[in-house]
């Protein structure tokens, strides 16, 4: 991993698909970066399950409803978004490109009109992504530091950022067992800058599982309470799926919840994360928003998980892939794609608003 030779071009992509995406992103991202952000845990059935979800519920098409040109803008907290989606949080993504976060950031801001969300595992520094991102907005993950001294610091760094969200990742205490990371001998080829104060080395040639033994094990609710008082943000509980736990978190002063399984990279075995975001979404019942991720590929899909209860859905893969590929004219063209995708089903659903789609019917497939 020494000699990580990363993509550098920029250029638009034409996407048919975010399948034939992944495929063309093999071809282009080193062996060991591809694998590490493609692949899952174990046997990958929760990663498969991700996909394959989605088959189980079918939309119900209306009818001569009167829709043309499909509104997909909505609101989640204080921000007027123009799509119902969001950069998810996701480490390392220089093994795609070059120009790491930073370039992810400057195609969230040419797409404009959503929201970033930075990982703490992220190869580039605040101010290298705040570059590309200028003024869009912007939220946090945090991979919480077992010294809460490290965990106000970098909290600090997020909020004078201009984050106006923070994200708990509570589904990532230890490393799943990334059967494809261990036969590579994976390990990051470059340092993590932000969370760099609480590791032994700054992250760079340190595997997934050096660097989670590193962070904090025993989270808690107790968590989202300090997160919460210490910043004065709103918190969101990610990796979600379980209604208990939603309503455990929103008792503990969660201000939203994070339906996610790691995008099937953490505890294999586990359902797809669709399979459980409707019972989650009528256990929280509106009291706070709900973000959903894990397997979006398709329009299709943004509209299964909003009809389902999602209030946003957050882009994990396919916006690397369209990193690796094209650089941030690359991520740019994988969001406009989805939107692009979002408008086509909606037109065909019968649903003109964000509110409607929310509205509409799905139905169980045999």
């Amino acid at each position: 991993m020494t000699d990580y030779n990363a993509p550098n071009n920029v250029n638009e992509l034409e996407i048919v698909n975010t399948y034939d995406l992944r495929d063309a992103a093999e071809e282009v991202i080193p062996h060991g970066g591809y694998h590490y952000i493609t692949g899952g845990a174990g046997d990958e059935f929760t990663l498969e399950r991700n996909d394959s979800a989605f088959r189980q519920k079918g939309i119900v098409p209306r009818v001569a409803q009167n829709v043309e040109f499909p509104d997909t803008s909505t609101k989640i907290f204080e921000h007027e978004i123009k799509v119902p989606f969001i950069m998810a949080p996701i480490a390392a993504h220089g093994l795609a490109h070059e120009t790491k976060e930073a370039g992810t950031a400057r195609g969230i801001r040419e797409f404009g009109g959503t929201i970033m969300s930075i990982s703490a595992y992220s190869g580039a520094t605040f101010e290298e992504i705040q570059e590309g991102l200028q003024d869009t907005p912007r939220w946090f993950q945090i991979y919480m530091s077992k010294d809460d001294e490290f965990n106000k610091n970098i909290l600090d760094e997020a909020k004078s950022d201009g984050a106006t969200a923070i994200i708990l990742t509570a589904d990532s205490t230890v490393s799943g067992n990334r059967d494809r990371d261990d036969k590579n001998k994976f390990v990051y080829p470059f340092g993590m800058p932000i969370v760099s104060r609480y590791l032994t080395g700054d992250g760079k040639n340190m595997s997934l599982n050096n660097i989670y033994a590193q962070s904090k094990q025993k989270i808690s609710l107790d968590d989202i309470r300090f997160i919460k008082e210490y910043t004065g943000l709103p918190v969101f509980l990610k990796g979600v799926q379980s209604p208990d736990d939603a309503l455990a978190g929103i008792g503990a002063g969660a201000d939203g919840i994070w339906v996610s399984n790691h995008g099937g990279r953490q505890l294999d075995g586990a359902p797809g994360s669709f399979e459980v975001l409707e019972s989650i979404a009528k256990a929280v019942n509106k009291r706070v928003p709900i973000v959903f991720d894990s397997g979006i590929r398709r329009g299709e899909h943004m509209f299964k998980a909003l009809a389902s209860g999602a209030d946003i859905v957050a882009i994990g893969r396919p916006a690397l892939w369209g990193l690796g590929l094209g650089g941030w004219k690359g991520v740019q063209s994988v969001f406009e794609y989805f939107e692009k995708d979002l408008k086509r089903v909606m037109q065909l659903a019968g649903t003109q608003t964000i509110e409607d789609v929310k509205n509409a019917k799905l139905i169980d497939l045999k």
